[in-house]
C-alpha cells in the first residue's frame, strides 16, 4: 500500500484544504460554533467558498465543486443565473432601500399570486421563519382559536412556535430559551397520523394545521398517497385553516409548488428561497378574507401589525421577479426532476455494485442518502418511498460514522452532497450527474477499504 493509499478520507480532506482550515480557525474565535447556520457545521472544519456559477462553486483552496446544496434549495436556476444577476446589478445602481413603496414589489406580488393557486393576496417578509410566524398569527386572529397543530419532524423555521415538535419522536423536549407556555399553544401530531388529526380537530380549538406538503424535511419522510386530500377534508370539516409550508417546495415541485402538482389548495401558503431568486426574502399568502387582517381598512377590528425593514426590498424584489419569470416555465422543474431521478438511481446502482448497506431516495428535484441500513425496495433504481424504514431513521439519516466520511470523501472528489442529500437545478447537466455517481461509488469503495461498514 502506498503512502497515498494509506491516508484516510479525513486526512486527505485536511491536507487538501489548508485555507479552509485557517478560515475556520479564525471563525471559531469570532462566531459561535464557527458557522452561521447549523447545517453548515462539519467536522473537522467546513469549506469556505469564493465564487459560484451554474452548477459549480469554488473553494478558497481553488477546488471546483459540483454543488447540490444549491443555496439550501433556493437556487433552482443554479448559481449566478444571468437574468437574476442582471436584475440585481441594475437595481443596486438604482437603490437598495427606498424607505418607501416601489413598483417592483407590486410586480413581485402579482407574479406570486398568478403562480400559486392558494394565494389571492400576499405579504412579504425577510425569511421563511418570519413567514410561518405570520401565518400562525393570522390563523389565530382569523379563527379566534389559540392552538396550532404541526406534525412531528416537520421544519417551519426557528421561532418559538416552530421549534416545538421539531424532533420526529414528537417528544415535548424543551428547547432552551422557549417559555413553557409556548408548548401549551402547540399540538404536535405524530408523523403522518391522520387518525390523531381527525380526533384532535374534532375538539375545534385548533386554529390551523401547518405542514410541509412534501412530507417532513423536503420528502425525507414522504406522505402516504391521498394524505393531503384527506387532511384538506378534515380541516374544512372542523373550521380549521390549512397552511402549506412551501418554503422548499414552492416553485420547485412545479411552478405553482406542491399544491399545484397535487391539486390540493390550502388556505395559506408560506414561501421563501426560490421566491427571492436566492436573495433574502419570504412571504405568506392566501385567501383574501384571511389576509385582509393586515389591511388598515379591514372591518374586523383585528388589524395585525407588520413592520419589517427589509420586507420586499427592491434588490430582493428584482431578483424574485427575474427568477419567477423563468421558473414559470415547467421545463425548469422537469429538467431538474429528471436529473435528480437519474442521480438517485445511479446512487442506488453504486450501492448495489459495492455491496454495502444503504439506499438513496427522494422526489421532485430533491434526493437523500442513507448508509448502513437496508431497505425493502432496494433494486438499484430510483426510490420514492423507502419501505420498511422507520420515520425516525429516515429523519436521522446515515449514522455519523458513515455520514461524515461520505461527505468528506465526496468533497475530496469535488462534490458537495449537503449532508448526504441535496437538490438538482436547471444548471446541472447529465455530465455532472455522471461525475457525481462515479465519485459516490469511488467514495463507497474507499469507505469499505477503511473498514467503515464493519
Amino acid at each position: 500500500m502506498t503512502a497515498e493509499q494509506a491516508r484516510t478520507i479525513e486526512q486527505e480532506y485536511v491536507e487538501s484544504h489548508p485555507s479552509s482550515a485557517e478560515n475556520y480557525r479564525r471563525a471559531v474565535a469570532a462566531i459561535p460554533r464557527g458557522v452561521t447556520h447549523d447545517v453548515r457545521f462539519l467536522k473537522p472544519f467546513p469549506l469556505y467558498m469564493t465564487r459560484a456559477l451554474g452548477s459549480k462553486k469554488w473553494d478558497v483552496d481553488g477546488h471546483e465543486i459540483i454543488d447540490y446544496a444549491m443555496g439550501h434549495g433556493a437556487l433552482i436556476l443554479g448559481h449566478s443565473n444571468p437574468a437574476v444577476v442582471e436584475a440585481v446589478s441594475e437595481q443596486v445602481h438604482r437603490g437598495t432601500h427606498y424607505g418607501g413603496s416601489h413598483e417592483l414589489e407590486v410586480e413581485w406580488a402579482s407574479r406570486v399570486a398568478n403562480l400559486v393557486p392558494s394565494i389571492e393576496s400576499v405579504e412579504f417578509t425577510s425569511s421563511g421563519t418570519e413567514a410561518t410566524l405570520m401565518a400562525m398569527r393570522l390563523a389565530r386572529a382569523f379563527t379566534g382559536r389559540e392552538k396550532i397543530m404541526k406534525f412531528a419532524g416537520h421544519f417551519h423555521g426557528w421561532h418559538d412556535y416552530a421549534i416545538v415538535g421539531e424532533q420526529i419522536s414528537g417528544e415535548a423536549r424543551r428547547a432552551p430559551g422557549v417559555p413553557p407556555q409556548i408548548y401549551e399553544t402547540m399540538v404536535v401530531a405524530p408523523n403522518n397520523d391522520l387518525d390523531f388529526v381527525a380526533k384532535r380537530l374534532a375538539e375545534r380549538d385548533v386554529a390551523a394545521v401547518i405542514l410541509e406538503p412534501s412530507g417532513a424535511s423536503y420528502a425525507t419522510i414522504p406522505l402516504p398517497e391521498g394524505f393531503l386530500e384527506r387532511l384538506r377534508e378534515l380541516t374544512s370539516e372542523t373550521g380549521t385553516l390549512l397552511i402549506f409550508d412551501e418554503v422548499i417546495t414552492g416553485f420547485r415541485w412545479s411552478p405553482g409548488g406542491k399544491q399545484a402538482k397535487v391539486g390540493v389548495t390550502p388556505d395559506m401558503t408560506t414561501l421563501a428561497k426560490i421566491l427571492a431568486g436566492g436573495l433574502p426574502g419570504g412571504a405568506v399568502g392566501g385567501r383574501a378574507d384571511i389576509m385582509e387582517l393586515l389591511d388598515f381598512n379591514n372591518e374586523t377590528g383585528k388589524k395585525i401589525g407588520h413592520p419589517g425593514t427589509y420586507n420586499a426590498n427592491p434588490v430582493s424584489a428584482a431578483a424574485g421577479n427575474a427568477a419567477l419569470s423563468l421558473v414559470a416555465d415547467p421545463g425548469v422543474q422537469q429538467h431538474a426532476d429528471a436529473l435528480a431521478k437519474q442521480l438517485r438511481a445511479g446512487f442506488n446502482q453504486a450501492i448495489v455494485a459495492q455491496g454495502v448497506p444503504g439506499f438513496a431516495w427522494g422526489e421532485s428535484s430533491a434526493f437523500h442518502t442513507m448508509l448502513g441500513r437496508e431497505v425493502g425496495n432496494q433494486s438499484g433504481g430510483d426510490i420514492h418511498t423507502p419501505q420498511g424504514v422507520p420515520a425516525a431513521e429516515l429523519k436521522a439519516g446515515s449514522p455519523a460514522r458513515l455520514g461524515q466520511p461520505l461527505q468528506l470523501g465526496m468533497l475530496n472528489l469535488g462534490v458537495d452532497l449537503f449532508h448526504g442529500g441535496g437538490f438538482t437545478s436547471s444548471a446541472h447537466t447529465p455530465q455532472d450527474i455522471e461525475r457525481t455517481v462515479a465519485a459516490f461509488e469511488q467514495t463507497l469503495a474507499r469507505m469499505k477499504r477503511e473498514g467503515l461498514f464493519g
